[in-house]
């Protein structure tokens, strides 16, 4: 397994389809060097505005998945 740095600069939007939420995201993607540990680790860093819109947004998604469901199934 490989190790990455990501550095999320923006988030674009989302959709989601077929249980499955797609992000469009403005990334830095570096990688990353093994920790000491020897444990594989991809880290994942945002601004807090960055993680507010991809919060609000994933809110969304989940709410549309929601919407979709059967009453039955709520």
């Amino acid at each position: 397994m490989k190790n990455y740095q990501i550095e999320v600069q923006r988030v674009k939007g989302m959709t989601n389809s077929n249980g499955l939420i797609r992000a469009q995201v403005d990334a830095l993607v570096q990688p990353a060097p093994l920790r000491d540990e020897g444990t594989p680790t991809t880290v994942l860093n945002l601004t807090e505005a960055t993680a507010r819109v991809l919060l609000l947004l994933l809110k969304t998604q989940l709410a549309e998945f929601d919407a979709r469901k059967a009453k039955s199934r709520r």
